[in-house]
């Protein structure tokens, strides 16, 4: 029987020869030795005896016996010789009772080298064993700031709280989400049961990965699985057979796809106001003609229009759409779905006969997935930005270019050189906001000075207060008025003269027009075009250009400086000037470049520098208020968003 099992196994190594020889690939097992110089390690680590992933083991410490085996460790001298008779009687050895001695193995980078026993690793992968015991030696790599070296560290991390070691993700960041998916916190050990209803988990889900063909595309069952938990949930998993999971899998597959995709976020920076009337009939002929039918909109907010000015323009937005479709559109709100079970109240809007939702903050995302997934037929879109999901739009808008306008404001009203800013969040969106105002600032005084501080810190007016004990007379503050009913206080770009707040410029998001002009896409099947006609994640990113914001400015702002913030804004909106171009300086002296001197949308949203003229920080995790905490997990920008998990 075992010389029968050699001549199988070796006729597998041949054919393994054979393709690497034909597509240009050493043949051979590699060598660590060979792979990696010592220049490039900073030491070894004594691990200990621990279970090793059969696949993961891919080499040899050194060259000696490597050209005995094949690229897949099946073996390749002949079977009466020396090395065919001992891996002959250790499959018998295997057969009959088992293969329960060690091997000692080098661990590098998350894949393994055999210095002793090579053979029983050819004997116990023939037989597809899942794991080896191994006495492991740790090669810790000179960590290079590479995106491969430091998610192998981000993996030495979660392994010292879980000691998990089959774990493999494409992207930075992914272990810390599984840990928080896991209810752990950052630093919180495992014990011996999470180990094992994870890697139970863990290896069902990896079945129906492989079921589905998950080889097909650059994908790790890790990634596929941390996919299925953001919208599932580990409990989820759990509780399911096989062939749930591998269903349930299948229904998220395109967002699995879209790790896959280096830029996985295609930007849609202007609405399609026209489309091709081919395109327009060839989808009349698929999905049937909807003009006349009356669509059916909801709003689901995570606060409500009295207590939330956020809230407030978003109900403002939706009475402007029910008026301008006079009847075409029904409209209805959810008001505070965060106090209730975001997940229901989705449910109950599309049991209600919606088959458009907006869901209006970046906290309703989980839940809004989890039911576009389950709901196919309806289209949710998030407000929120530079969210990678497959089966939800997002949309937000551009209103960094409405603050650099009132930066340039700034920077001419302030003849002591010192401007403030106050920020609510450090989300996307609100730190390219803050240096598009710096920018304007400097643009028209290079001499002034950017305060900056936080309302996430201790509340606003605690903020307002620090930047007014600097002696700052002009501020940057909230964008939206309050609801009415309340005490309006002062908001946008205001000065104080005489101890009081005098407006002097407003930023308004349109979210009106924003509605109109998304459901107008769904009305007329452009909407349907641009998804189908991208593999990426559609996220809406629309400015002054389309009308979704603008700038109103005061009647106590001179003629000059109104002339001026005219020229700038139709400079903006036809696309002769852009406020990140040029020469940029962040506080640390860097200079971001972008192409040709102009940063990309996508660029500006991924800022998480401050430039020159700024006297202020980005705040750390733990100095936010508990809302601002919250706000950062769902929507936190890059220096942010992961401090919470």
């Amino acid at each position: 029987m075992a010389d029968e099992f050699y001549r199988e196994a070796m006729k597998k190594g041949q054919r393994e020869k054979k393709m690497c020889m034909n597509e240009g690939i050493d043949p051979y097992l590699p060598a660590l030795d060979e792979i990696v110089s010592s220049d490039k390690i900073i030491t070894e680590i004594y691990l200990g005896l621990m279970q090793v992933p059969t696949e993961w083991i891919v080499g040899t410490k050194t060259a000696s016996r490597a050209n005995a085996f094949a690229r897949n460790f099946m073996p390749l001298l002949a079977a009466d010789t020396e090395f065919g008779v001992k891996w002959e009687s250790l499959c018998e050895s295997h057969v009959e009772e088992g293969i329960h001695d060690s091997i000692k193995a080098y661990e590098y980078m998350n894949r393994y080298y055999v210095q002793e026993g090579n053979k029983r690793v050819s004997v116990l992968k023939f037989f597809d064993a899942v794991t080896i015991p191994a006495e492991v030696y740790r090669v810790l790599p000179v960590r290079d700031g590479s995106k491969e070296v430091e998610i192998y560290y981000e993996m030495l991390d979660f392994y010292e709280c879980s000691k998990i070691n089959y774990l493999e993700f494409s992207d930075l960041g992914c272990f810390k989400q599984i840990q928080k998916l896991m209810g752990k916190a950052p630093n919180e050990a495992w014990n011996d049961d999470d180990r094992s209803h994870f890697k139970t988990a863990f290896y069902n889900l990896k079945k129906a990965f492989h079921e589905l063909n998950g080889e097909s595309v650059d994908v790790t069952p890790s990634d596929a699985m941390l996919t299925y938990l953001k919208i599932y949930g580990f409990l989820d998993l759990t509780s399911k057979s096989n062939e749930q999971i591998k269903k349930s899998l299948l229904k998220i597959w395109e967002e699995v796809c879209l790790l896959e995709e280096a830029e996985n976020i295609d930007l849609k920076e202007v609405p399609e106001e026209h489309q091709d009337n081919r395109k327009q009939n060839f989808w009349k002929k698929i999905f049937g003609d909807n003009e006349g039918k009356q669509q059916q909109v909801a709003f689901i907010y995570d606060k409500n229009p009295v207590t939330s000015g956020w809230i407030y323009g978003h109900e403002l937005g939706r009475l402007y759409t029910q008026k301008v479709f006079d009847g075409d559109v029904i409209t209805r709100a959810y008001d505070d779905a965060m106090d209730k079970e975001p997940q229901k109240i989705l449910e109950q809007a599309i049991a209600d006969g919606n088959n458009i939702i907006f869901t209006t903050s970046a906290k309703l995302l989980p839940a809004s997935l989890a039911v576009a997934v389950e709901y196919p037929e309806v289209t949710i879109f998030n407000c929120s930005l530079n969210k990678p999901h497959r089966y939800i739009c997002t949309y937000y808008a551009r209103m960094y270019e409405v603050k650099f306008l009132i930066g340039a404001i700034a920077g001419a009203m302030a003849d002591e050189n010192k401007v403030g800013y106050l920020c609510d969040y450090p989300i996307y969106g609100q730190i390219a906001g803050i240096n598009a105002f710096a920018l304007g600032v400097q643009m028209v005084n290079p001499r002034a000075k950017v305060y900056l501080d936080w309302s996430c810190i201790n509340g606003a007016e605690a903020a307002e207060n620090r930047l007014k004990e600097k002696g700052i007379r002009i501020i940057s503050s909230q964008d939206l008025k309050k609801p009415e009913g309340e005490e309006r206080s002062a908001f946008g770009l205001y000065e104080y003269k005489d101890e009081k707040k005098v407006n002097l410029a407003m930023p308004i998001w349109n979210w009106g027009v924003y509605y109109e002009k998304l459901i107008r896409s769904m009305m007329n099947k452009t909407f349907r075009t641009e998804y189908e006609s991208s593999k990426k994640a559609l996220n809406y990113y629309w400015g002054m250009s389309a009308g979704v914001v603008e700038l109103i400015c005061s009647n106590h702002l001179p003629d000059s400086v109104k002339k001026l913030v005219g020229v700038l804004q139709d400079a903006i909106c036809n696309g002769s000037f852009k406020p990140f171009q040029g020469v940029i300086k962040t506080q640390n002296g860097g200079q971001p470049k972008g192409t040709d001197g102009v940063l990309s949308l996508q660029e500006i949203i991924d800022i998480d520098w401050l430039l020159e003229n700024i006297e202020g920080k980005i705040p750390e995790y733990e100095a936010l208020s508990e809302e601002g905490k919250e706000t950062v997990k769902s929507a936190g920008a890059p220096k942010t968003e992961t401090q919470g998990e």
